[in-house]
C-alpha cells in the first residue's frame, strides 16, 4: 500500500489526456511500453557512467539491469539515461576538469524528463561527486549505487594495490632498484578485474562517503565489483527507491550538516584520500549545507584511522570487505562514542546507528581496535598562513611523521612542464631536506587541478634510499597516492595566491601540530614580490581559450570552495516549465 503524500513528478508529463500527454506517452510507446505502465506508477530514472572510456564503470550495463529488476519487483518502471562518463584513467587534464560539467548534465537530464527518483550508478572517483552534485541540484528521491573496487593486483606472487603499485614502482625504477621489465611485468596484473582501484584511494574513498552521508544502502561502498553480492544490491536499491518516492524521502533530508560531519569523521577513520575535501565541499554548497575547511579540523582531527589499506597502509579493498566493510568502521566508531550523529537519516529510512549497530568484524588486522590505529591522528591536516590565507590539506596517514613538522629550503618548479624538464637532472640543487614547491596546478591554472601534487622525488635523492620529502603545490594528488604532500593551496598561484611569490632558496615551515604553513619573508617582500607578477598574463590565457575552457577558468571556484562553478552553487529543484507542443 502506497503512502505517498504528494502527487508523481512524472504525472506532468503522462498523466493527462490532452494533446501533450498523448504525445508524450505516444513517443515512449515506440519503444514497446504497455499503456498501464503510466498508470500512477512511479518513474525510476537510472543515471549511468557506462562507457567503455571509463573502464572503472565498464560493467555497468549488468548493474542497470539489476536496478532495473528491482524497480520493477517493488512496482516502478525504469528508464536508463547516459550522462557524460568522467573517468580519471584515461580523460586528460583531469577528470576533475568535467566534473562540473558532468553534474551540469546529470542535473538537466533529472529536471527536464518525466522521472520521479533517480538511482545514481557511479564508480570511477569523479562520477560520484559529480552524479550526487547533480542529483543534490534537482533534491528528488535519490540512491547511490556503487560499482565497486576490483580484484586484489597480483604481481610476484604479491598483491599489489591499483594506483599505489604504480607510484610505488615507477620511484623504485628511477631508483635502479627495479628494471624496466620488471615494471612492466606488472601493469597487466594491476588490473584484473572490472571494477575501481582497490586501493583506498579516491573511487573507495567517495564510495565510502556516500554511504556514510546516507546515500546508499550498506555495504555499498566495498563490495568488489565482481562479487554476485553487488548485484544483489543494486537489485535491492531498486526496490527501495520505490519506496522512497512513496514517502518523498528526497535528498534534502538525508544530505543535512550532521550526515558531513559523519562522513569526515569516516575520512579519518579510513585513511580517506585528500580529494574528499573538495568534493564534499561541492556536493553540500549544492544542497545548501555550509561546510568549511574548519569543519575538517572540527570534526575530524583527533580520529584515529583504523582501516589498515593503501596507500596508507597493507591491505587493499577485498580483505576491507571481508573484514566487515564499512558497516564495521561505522560500529567501532559509534561503540566509542565517535561517531558525531547516529541518528542521521539514510535512504533506506532508518538511522546510521540502526544500520551499523549489529554490524560484525571478522578481521582486526584491516579494521584495527580504535587504541592500535594506524595512525593516531588520521583527520585531514588543515594548514594556513602567509603561503596558504584560505588553507591547504595534508593528509596524515600518508604522511612520514617526522616530516609533518619540518623547515626547509624551497626547490621551486614554476608548473608542471618545468617539474618534469628539470626533476631528473643530476645537477638540480636540491637535498633531502629541502621543500619541494610547484606552482600553476590549481584549478585555474592547470585547468581541474591535476592530480601531480606527489611530486615524484629526484632521482638523485632517490638513490640515497631517501622515499620522501615535503611537497607543496595548489595541486591535487590521487587518493592511491602517498607521502607528505600539502596539496589544495588557496588561493591558487594562477589566481594571485602568494604561492606564486615563491623563489629558490626561501625557507618555508610546516607544522600540522599547530596548523602553519609559513613561507619566512616579510610581509613587505611578499607584497612586492606579488606585485611584481603579471596579471594579465592569466587574462590572455583566458581569452585565447574559448569554449568550455573559457567557462571554467572564469566560472571555477578554489580549492577550499570545492573548486564548482560559482553559478551552480545551490539547490535549484526539479521544477521545470511545462512546454506545449
Amino acid at each position: 500500500m502506497s503512502d505517498r503524500q504528494r502527487p508523481l513528478r512524472s504525472a506532468q508529463w503522462f498523466g493527462t489526456t490532452d494533446k501533450n500527454g498523448f504525445m508524450y506517452r505516444s513517443w515512449m510507446k515506440n519503444q514497446g511500453i504497455p499503456d498501464h505502465e503510466f498508470q500512477g506508477k512511479p518513474i525510476i530514472g537510472i543515471c549511468n557512467t557506462w562507457s567503455e572510456l571509463t573502464p572503472c564503470n565498464a560493467h555497468f550495463r549488468k548493474l542497470a539491469e539489476h536496478v532495473k529488476k528491482g524497480v520493477l519487483e517493488a512496482g516502478g518502471y525504469p528508464v536508463e539515461f547516459p550522462v557524460f562518463s568522467n573517468g580519471e584513467s584515461n580523460l586528460r587534464p583531469t577528470a576533475m576538469f568535467t566534473r562540473n560539467l558532468a553534474s551540469m548534465d546529470v542535473e538537466e537530464a533529472i529536471r527536464g524528463n518525466p522521472i520521479d527518483a533517480v538511482v545514481l550508478l557511479v564508480g570511477c572517483d569523479k562520477t560520484t561527486p559529480a552524479l550526487l552534485m547533480g542529483a543534490a541540484s534537482c533534491d528528488i528521491p535519490t540512491i547511490v549505487v556503487s560499482g565497486g573496487p576490483m580484484l586484489n593486483g597480483k604481481h610476484k606472487g604479491k598483491d599489489i594495490g591499483s594506483g599505489t603499485a604504480v607510484w610505488q614502482l615507477s620511484e623504485q625504477v628511477k631508483a635502479g632498484e627495479i628494471s624496466l621489465h620488471d615494471f612492466m611485468a606488472a601493469e597487466a596484473g594491476m588490473s584484473r578485474s572490472a571494477g575501481t582501484c582497490n586501493t583506498m584511494g579516491t573511487a573507495s574513498t567517495m564510495a565510502c562517503m556516500a554511504e556514510a552521508l546516507g546515500t546508499s544502502l550498506p555495504h555499498n561502498a566495498a563490495i568488489p565489483a565482481v562479487d554476485s553480492r553487488r548485484y544483489v544490491l543494486a537489485h535491492l536499491s531498486g526496490n527501495r527507491i520505490v519506496e522512497m518516492v512513496n514517502e518523498d524521502l528526497r535528498l534534502s533530508k538525508i544530505l543535512t550538516k550532521e550526515a558531513f560531519d559523519n562522513a569526515i569523521r569516516t575520512n579519518a577513520a579510513i585513511g580517506g584520500s585528500t580529494n574528499a575535501v573538495i568534493h564534499l565541499k561541492a556536493i553540500a554548497g549544492r544542497i545548501g549545507v555550509d561546510l568549511t575547511l574548519d569543519d575538517w579540523s572540527r570534526v575530524g582531527r583527533g580520529t584515529p584511522t583504523v582501516v589498515d589499506l593503501q596507500p596508507s597502509g597493507r591491505f587493499l579493498m577485498e580483505e576491507f570487505y571481508y573484514a566487515g566493510g564499512l558497516p564495521a568502521v561505522l560500529k567501532r566508531l559509534g561503540e566509542a562514542d565517535r561517531l558525531p550523529f547516529k541518528n542521521a537519516l539514510t535512504v533506506n529510512g532508518k538511522t546510521l546507528w540502526e544500520n551499523v549497530q549489529d554490524a560484525p568484524l571478522y578481521n582486526e588486522e584491516v579494521i584495527r581496535p580504535l587504541d592500535q590505529p594506524l595512525t593516531a591522528d588520521g583527520g585531514i591536516c588543515v594548514v594556513r598562513g602567509n603561503l596558504a590565507p584560505n588553507g591547504a590539506v595534508l593528509k596524515p596517514s600518508a604522511a612520514t611523521a617526522e616530516l609533518m613538522q619540518h623547515r626547509g629550503r624551497a626547490v621551486v618548479f614554476e608548473d608542471f612542464d618545468d617539474y618534469k624538464a628539470r626533476i631528473n637532472d643530476p645537477d638540480l640543487d636540491v637535498e633531502a631536506s629541502d621543500i619541494l614547491v610547484m606552482k600553476h596546478c590549481g584549478p585555474r591554472g592547470y585547468h581541474g587541478m591535476a592530480e601531480v601534487g606527489n611530486m615524484g622525488l629526484p632521482p638523485k635523492i632517490l638513490a640515497q634510499g631517501i622515499t620522501d620529502m615535503v611537497r607543496i603545490s595548489d595541486a591535487r594528488m590521487s587518493g592511491t597516492a602517498y607521502g607528505t604532500v600539502v596539496l589544495h593551496v588557496a588561493p591558487e598561484a594562477a589566481a594571485g595566491g602568494p604561492l606564486a611569490a615563491v623563489r629558490n632558496g626561501d625557507w618555508i615551515e610546516l607544522d600540522c601540530e599547530s596548523g602553519r604553513l609559513h613561507l619566512d619573508i616579510s610581509d613587505e617582500e611578499l607584497a612586492s614580490r606579488l606585485a611584481e607578477s603579471d596579471p594579465s598574463a592569466a587574462a590572455t590565457l583566458i581569452a585565447s581559450q574559448g569554449g568550455y575552457r573559457q567557462l571554467y577558468i572564469e566560472r571555477v571556484l578554489q580549492a577550499d570552495e570545492g573548486c564548482d562553478f560559482d553559478f551552480l552553487v545551490g539547490c535549484r529543484g526539479a521544477d521545470v516549465p511545462r512546454h506545449s507542443h
